[in-house]
């Protein structure tokens, strides 16, 4: 690293805190709860893996463990990044030290592919110590290499013995966090001494249940992304004159939509998980959007705020009928397609799908009858993360308003603005929350690495207390698992966790947002604290906060 701002200057000198159980370093007491399952399909998954499943969830207690012999332990940040990665690995160096000052740490470098091509660096003092509190995953880089097949394997087992590593800890989301299970249960079933620990990382917050509160990097993405939000409501109300229609990462599930609701209290956000639940069409959306436009005109307010989750279309059945029939019908046809140019595939697809699919298809704007054409993956799919939804959403609802103002219901003016809120978020500074969130999950990491453990993730609870009442532990990652088909065959994933309808955040957000729709009740955060009073430079997610019982 080079020349670094002030705020990186004293942000290097915070201390992060940790749980009561590791103030003392990672040789710490076990206890042992009883025997798990998977979350389903536990036949098939306690198949797949004999070795690891059914190990018991693990709490720890200060002191009473052992010093340790030194080891070698390797870790990889896999998949896209989330503020305070690095203060994982930092927490997972100082673990490892205080377990024996001799243990060393190895980064794999560029993710799992790092792993598979024996691509590492050691990581010493004076790099953790540069990293410390930062965002990114510049230490060692990330990527998405699946660790999938047994080739892989032992690539991986042949890499780790070459430089004597005897502990893996993967940093990762879902996927990552289902291959490290899958390579923890092939280590042991196969007597290779390589222990294989997860550590629960994604801003989109759809990695949690019980045991995990919440995926890192969710907190400071909020914060960033509501920071925005907020500065763009202040200048909606006092411009008074633009519809923003705002896109927020959340490709599988609207938590992040939805925590940056519950913070600013835009005039409208949708939820992707109650579209599906309620079968909405993409017409209902347009007219529910309308309908607040117009209504907010009519009391003189023409500007807004809108929240859009990113994989919305995806949770719109009629729209996931015709990708799915575009993706049949290009792949049938590919030969013939890729001959044509963008305005005769358009014509194509509109000709040869079903009668329904071929309604919604043509109720689109024309710049997304491009995309979805167009714009396919290396299988030939629907790239459905580029589908600009917020521009489309904003054409749709001004073609909506214009037939309601020729019919005399809309006497407004609309004018929009389009955003897309993603990278924006990914490698922010951690806020205090992360900052002490990951570096107890890194030093729990490595107090589950002391106690001889493989196959586990890393788990933190009890978060919205100050963190001296933090509980450490651990949770098998089979417990996590069901049977998803994937590309035609059944594959063991940890399973997503969506907005719950029935949930404490979404009934706050529900009871609240015909509220927000009438008014003009923006919220402005501000950037995020790091000094200063807890009450503003600790405080937890809303989510949080209402899923154990607080209130708002």
């Amino acid at each position: 690293m080079s020349k670094i701002s002030p705020l990186q200057q004293a942000r290097a000198a915070y201390a992060p805190k940790l749980p009561a159980a590791l103030q003392k370093g990672a040789a710490v007491c076990v206890q042992e709860g009883e025997a798990t399952t998977a979350v389903a399909d536990v036949e098939k998954v306690q198949a797949l893996f004999k070795s690891t499943f059914g190990s018991p969830v693990l709490t720890f207690a200060p002191g009473c463990g052992e010093k340790k012999a030194a080891i070698n332990v390797g870790v990889i940040l896999s998949g896209g990044q989330a503020p305070g990665g690095h203060n994982v690995i930092a927490g997972l160096f100082d673990g490892l030290k205080s377990l024996n000052a001799d243990s060393r740490l190895f980064g794999f470098l560029k993710g799992p592919d790092g792993l598979v091509k024996g691509e590492f660096m050691e990581l010493t003092a004076d790099i953790i110590d540069a990293y410390r509190n930062t965002g990114g995953f510049d230490m060692i880089g990330s990527g998405r290499t699946k660790l999938e097949t047994e080739e892989q394997f032992e690539a991986a087992k042949a890499n780790c013995e070459k430089a004597g590593i005897s502990a893996l800890v993967i940093i990762g989301g879902d996927d990552s966090n289902t291959n490290a299970c899958v390579l923890a249960e092939y280590f042991k079933s196969n007597n290779v001494g390589i222990q294989v620990i997860g550590c629960p990382k994604t801003i989109d917050g759809d990695l949690k249940n019980e045991w995990i509160e919440a995926s890192f990097g969710f907190d400071t993405a909020c914060r960033v992304y509501s920071e925005l939000i907020g500065n763009i409501g202040r200048d909606a109300n006092s411009a008074k004159k633009y519809w923003h229609f705002i896109k927020l990462m959340g490709r599988s599930a609207s938590h992040i939509a939805l925590e940056c609701a519950l913070q600013t209290q835009p005039n409208a956000a949708i939820i992707s998980e109650e579209v599906a639940a309620k079968k909405m069409t993409i017409g209902q959306i347009v007219d529910d959007l309308a309908a607040i436009v117009a209504g907010r005109a009519a009391a003189g307010m023409n500007f807004g705020v809108a929240l859009i989750p990113e994989g919305l279309v995806e949770f719109i059945p009629e729209i996931k009928v015709l990708i799915a029939e575009l993706n049949d019908l290009l792949a049938a046809n590919a030969e013939a397609v890729e001959a044509m140019d963008k305005n005769e595939k358009v014509a194509f697809a509109a000709g040869k799908l079903s009668a329904e699919s071929a309604k919604v298809f043509a109720s689109l704007p024309a710049g997304i009858q491009m995309q979805l054409c167009n714009d396919r993956d290396p299988h030939g799919n629907v790239q459905v993360s580029l589908i600009e939804t917020e521009k489309m959403l904003a054409e749709m609802v001004g073609t909506k308003l214009k037939a309601m103002k020729a019919e005399g219901t809309f006497k407004g003016k609309f004018a929009t603005q389009t955003h897309f809120f993603g990278y924006e978020g990914r490698c922010a500074a951690p806020s205090n929350y992360d900052a002490d969130y990951c570096y107890s999950l890194g030093y729990n990491a490595a107090a589950l690495i002391g106690a001889g453990r493989t196959g586990y993730m890393s788990s933190v609870r009890n978060t919205i207390k100050p963190a001296a009442e933090w509980i450490a532990g651990g949770i098998p990652i089979t417990m996590m698992l069901n049977m998803e088909r994937r590309h035609g065959a059944d594959k063991p994933v940890i399973r997503k966790a969506l907005v719950e309808l029935d949930g404490a955040p979404f009934k706050e957000f529900a009871a609240k947002r015909d509220q927000w729709a009438k008014e003009t009740s923006f919220v402005y955060p501000g950037p995020i604290q790091y000094f200063g009073p807890s009450c503003v430079c600790d405080l937890v997610t809303k989510t949080l906060t209402l899923e154990k019982g607080g209130s708002i």
